[in-house]
């Protein structure tokens, strides 16, 4: 089971801060700084999908319960795991 902290935002972050992709609110936007996953398989499969350091996500929607959460990067749209995005550290933009 997960922990409750994995189905909503955790900070409140603000422009120029750091944090996890994961602590962003529904319209926020960050830059990826970097990623702290030890799972070689799941770092390429976001590899794959296009985010990578310099990336800017938006989050666009975010499930009922939490978890998954749909954000938006160079021009799609895309849904992510509320825990593979703790491993993806961003800094907020405006």
């Amino acid at each position: 089971m997960s922990e409750p902290d994995n189905y909503g935002p955790r900070k409140n972050l603000r422009p120029g801060e750091m944090g996890h992709l994961s602590d962003l609110k529904r319209g926020q936007k960050g830059v990826v700084v970097d990623f702290h996953n030890d799972n070689a398989a799941l770092r390429r499969h976001l590899l794959d999908m296009g985010i990578t350091k310099g990336v800017v996500i938006e989050v666009k929607k975010i499930a009922p319960l939490g978890d998954p959460v749909d954000v938006k990067l160079r021009g799609y749209e895309l849904c992510i795991r509320r825990i593979d995005m703790r491993g993806i550290d961003i800094k907020v933009v405006e």
